[in-house]
């Protein structure tokens, strides 16, 4: 069985207060990049043991440390599944606050959930995805909506970019989510995102803002530089997604901006949500 895990972008990222648990409550918007996926194929394995292996960009990690295999742990605490082999082919950069690896482990999860006939629904689905990180569990759905919370608490919100333009652009730097809330101090918004989000896309930028810019943009730069080189070009809105490094610019249509040769891009229309 094959599925395809697809990215997500941050539209706005407030930090709002520390939880006693020592987590951060965050509101953002956590809105699907269809057009830009992994591969994850899963198959019974004849064998004793299961088999992972990956291609694309290349995975820092042992094959047991893979959330994929992870996630397939915590199936196999509720539901009996035999040694399989899975590959996954990686298209979306890591540590780029793109949620790549969450996407895989929750796509893993309905992945094995179909294929075994395990019969859980979406909200249990969720429940097992918080486990495996906090922004798991949207993948689940896989719409758009407005997060809460750890980034785990979901609302449903309007909020459709079908017809614009994106452009997202990933330099060669890697931003581990524990060094970019050192960086952040934590506060109320003057204006809840969900009241914000309804403006027009084109006055985004006067009050939906993504918190880890400040700190992380003073410690590199070049990183601020994409997101101005985007306005310079006419973008709606831009904006670091996530914990960064990735940077993404809304446009009315097709941009052919010269980027680094190093840097990832990818230029695509929305698709509907």
């Amino acid at each position: 069985m094959i599925v395809f895990p697809n990215a997500k972008i941050n539209i706005g990222l407030f930090v709002t207060s520390v939880r006693e648990d020592g987590y951060h409550n965050i509101e953002t918007l956590f809105y699907p990049v269809y057009s830009l996926y992994d591969v994850l194929e899963v198959i019974r394995n004849n064998g004793k043991e299961d088999e992972f292996s990956s291609s694309g960009i290349e995975i820092d990690s042992a094959p047991a440390d893979n959330i994929c295999i992870k996630a397939l742990n915590l199936m196999r605490q509720n539901a009996g599944i035999p040694p399989l082999k899975i590959h996954l082919h990686k298209n979306i950069p890591i540590g780029a606050g793109l949620g790549g690896g969450s996407a895989d482990a929750s796509f893993m999860l309905k992945l094995l959930n179909e294929q075994f006939s395990i019969g859980m629904s979406n909200s249990m689905l969720e429940k097992l995805a918080a486990g495996l990180g906090a922004d798991c569990p949207v993948f689940i759905e896989n719409k758009a909506v407005l997060a809460r919370g750890t980034g785990n608490e979901f609302h449903p919100i309007e909020c459709n970019l079908d017809g614009l333009w994106l452009n997202l652009v990933v330099p060669k730097i890697h931003i581990t989510t524990a060094q970019a809330y050192r960086g952040v101090s934590p506060a109320q918004a003057a204006m809840p995102l969900s009241m914000l989000i309804k403006r027009p896309t084109e006055q985004w930028k006067d009050g939906v803002t993504n918190d880890f810019e400040r700190s992380i943009f003073k410690t590199h730069p070049s990183i601020e530089e994409i997101k101005n080189k985007m306005y310079q070009n006419g973008a709606l809105y831009a904006s670091m997604s996530g914990s960064g490094s990735a940077v993404y610019g809304i446009f009315r249509e097709k941009q052919d901006i010269k980027w680094p040769e190093d840097y990832f891009v990818h230029n695509e229309p929305f698709q509907a949500i």
